[in-house]
């Protein structure tokens, strides 16, 4: 019994010896394990852990970048960059959206509409994508959700960069506007989507839009650390991007402002051109919109009033609008004519008030003729029915082979503004290919008077001006500062050493030769004979500075402010025998049914230097309507001439 008690103890011991051996064999190999993934987390895996450790203390985000400046020729900011505040949301890092979304309503006080619209938009959205609450805060409520910061698990204050406008109007159809980047950004552009962040605005429109690749700029990034709620509590690093570039135009900003008060109430153009370097001086189309109500969203209903105003103010009418130019072609169907020797400078053609061709009767704008006229005066008074006679004899390919060399029927600024339209200057070729028929002898009568098919902007017949006050030389024109421009005066050298070498050449090969000498030089001469063209310019200066001249009353005594320039009075629907015969004055009529007015003119006479087309939509007469505002413009054209000669020899125009 003894025994069998012993052997049973002995059992006994031997089990919990076991069970304590391998119980402690176990505490071993937990104890081992623990030591061996604590060696593996502190010292294996530190910097593992490390970084994941300094991801939820550290954050890093990338800045919009600062976008470049636009400056005008007297180095006026007219598009700069200033502070914006942003509240932005990470949807996914929000434990409670709707909580989180009242409490912002109840911080910065906006309404239940908006954060019903706030909650639409996330829900449409995914959910790692940025949703910003506000686009533009103020100081005080910036301030406010810092302060409350704690409690707004997931809100992000931003301080970004915003585009300013600081000429409001005066510049929208030239620099065009900012707005938020869409999707079809980021699809057309690799740029703008590798530094594309949240609130980033980008060009939409006008120089904005093609200088955008060179604007836009570098991201800046910033690193800094945040506590256990999220907020900020230091900075530990920031990388500045780089600022966009900053491009100089050749508009002053003055002769700029000036033109949209011309244009203040009125539809229409002005563009103010330097008749040797192309420089813009200023180009205005009215009406037009305020630039900076785009840089945080337009809302509905002022949009919805801009697109719908009968104005079109989203329209620039100096590049996309397309008119008939009315009498203001009729210096280039005189020059044609005596360039192509088709009518003498003494060929007269009495006027009746209208003639009859082929069963159409054709009128003269003076209802009883001017009587027996010659080409200068023709030119002066406007006679219609004179040039219906020299456009027959001219015919129109010839007309058109002239007109597109002086400018018309091309885009002027196309580098700029691929938007810009050509317009059209009819031929006998172009309308057998676009409209598939033979051309009238009667489309080129009115088409000798600015009517009909021919369509033009204002800039080109700015242009068109430019090129005949240089004396019939080829320009470029151009809206920016280039580095290595030339001056006015060199060259004006250049096309005068062209005229000479040509004057040079009188053997049999002349005509040849000639145009040889045209094709070398870049400021090539327009025309064959310049004694053409002095005898048009003489017609233009009487137009405006002798009794019975179309703009006589919008005349400048004074020699430094004395301009030439021609009238145009373009027809928008067909006037039919009876409304001529009731001869409504301008305010009696629809306003759609009322002419358009237009003036080209270049000044000082003497010297002249600078060239300028003003449309007015729907204004009547160019003389009455037209003309006035080029009065007021001139005088200002020719005072800043003096600060620009000065700027511009200051060392070069700086870049």
């Amino acid at each position: 019994m003894i025994e069998e008690g012993g052997n049973t103890v002995f059992r006994k011991l031997s089990t919990i010896n076991r069970r304590m051996f391998i119980f402690s064999l176990a505490k071993a190999v937990v104890f081992t394990g623990i030591v061996g993934r604590l060696f593996s987390l502190q010292i294996s895996e530190n910097k593992k852990y490390l970084t994941l450790s300094d991801k939820n203390r550290l954050r890093e985000s990338r800045l919009p970048p600062v976008r470049g400046k636009f400056l005008d020729y007297f180095g006026n900011t007219i598009a700069g960059n200033l502070e914006v505040y942003q509240l932005h949301v990470i949807p996914e890092q929000v434990e409670d959206f709707r909580y989180l979304m009242v409490r912002l309503r109840d911080i910065l006080g906006f309404d239940n509409a908006k954060l019903a619209k706030l909650i639409k938009k996330k829900n449409k959205q995914k959910p790692w994508e940025t949703l910003i609450v506000s686009e533009n805060l103020s100081w005080e409520e910036f301030s406010k959700i810092n302060y409350y910061l704690h409690d707004l698990a997931g809100a992000k204050p931003i301080i970004t960069i915003g585009r300013s406008y600081p000429y409001s109007k005066s510049y929208t159809h030239v620099l065009g506007y900012v707005a938020q980047v869409s999707k079809e950004d980021l699809n057309n552009s690799e740029i703008i989507k590798q530094r594309n962040v949240p609130g980033l605005r980008v060009g939409k429109s006008g120089l904005e839009k093609n200088f955008e690749n060179e604007l836009i700029g570098t991201n800046s990034i910033q690193r800094y650390e945040v506590n256990a709620y999220g907020k900020r509590i230091n900075q530990i690093d920031y990388i500045e991007g780089e600022e966009g570039k900053t491009i100089k135009l050749t508009i002053d900003s003055e002769i700029q402002k000036f033109t949209q008060e011309l244009l203040k109430d009125k539809a229409g153009s002005i563009s103010v051109m330097d008749i040797y370097t192309g420089e813009i001086i200023a180009m205005n189309s009215s009406p037009a919109f305020d630039p900076n109500l785009f840089l945080y969203g337009v809302d509905f209903q002022k949009w919805n009033e801009i697109k719908k105003d009968p104005l079109k103010p989203l329209l620039n009418k100096t590049l996309s609008g397309l008119y008939a130019p009315g009498s203001t072609i009729k210096p280039i169907v005189a020059l044609s004519a005596l360039e192509n020797d088709v009518l003498s400078t003494k060929m007269q053609v009495r006027c009746q008030g209208k003639i009859e061709m082929y069963g159409h009767t054709y009128h003269c704008w003076k209802k009883k003729g001017h009587g027996y006229m010659s080409l200068k005066n023709a030119i002066k008074q406007s006679c219609d029915i004179y040039f219906y006679e020299a456009s027959r004899l001219l015919g129109v390919d010839r007309l058109n082979e002239t007109a597109m060399k002086f400018g018309l029927g091309k885009q002027v600024l196309g580098d700029y503004f691929p938007n810009e339209k050509k317009g059209v200057v009819p031929s006998t070729k172009w309308k057998k290919e676009n409209i598939g028929q033979n051309w009238y002898l009667g489309e080129t009568i009115i088409t000798g008077i600015g009517q009909g098919y021919i369509q033009t902007n204002p800039l080109q017949l700015c242009l068109m001006t430019a090129q005949l006050a240089n004396g019939g030389y080829k320009i470029y024109p151009r809206i920016t500062i280039n580095k290595n421009q030339e001056s006015a005066e060199e060259i004006r050298k250049k096309m005068l050493q062209a005229k000479d070498e040509i004057k040079k050449r009188k053997d049999t090969l002349f005509n040849v030769t000639g145009d040889l000498l045209r094709k070398k030089t870049k400021y090539k001469s327009l025309v064959r004979n310049h004694e053409n063209i002095k005898f048009v310019l003489d017609a233009m200066f009487r137009s405006t500075n002798e009794v019975y001249g179309t703009s006589y009353g919008s005349r400048i005594d004074d020699p430094k402010y004395q301009y030439a320039g021609k009238t145009g009075t373009s027809q928008v629907k067909r006037i039919t025998e009876e409304e001529r015969e009731l001869d409504l004055e301008t305010y009696q009529i629809p306003y759609k049914d009322r002419d358009h007015a237009w003036f080209v003119a270049f000044g000082p006479y003497k010297e002249p230097r600078y060239a300028l087309s003003v449309l007015v939509e729907h204004g009547g007469s160019g003389s009455k309507a037209a003309a006035p505002i080029a009065k007021k413009l001139f005088k200002l054209i020719i005072d800043r001439h003096e600060l620009r000669e000065k700027t511009t020899n200051q060392k070069g125009v700086k870049v």
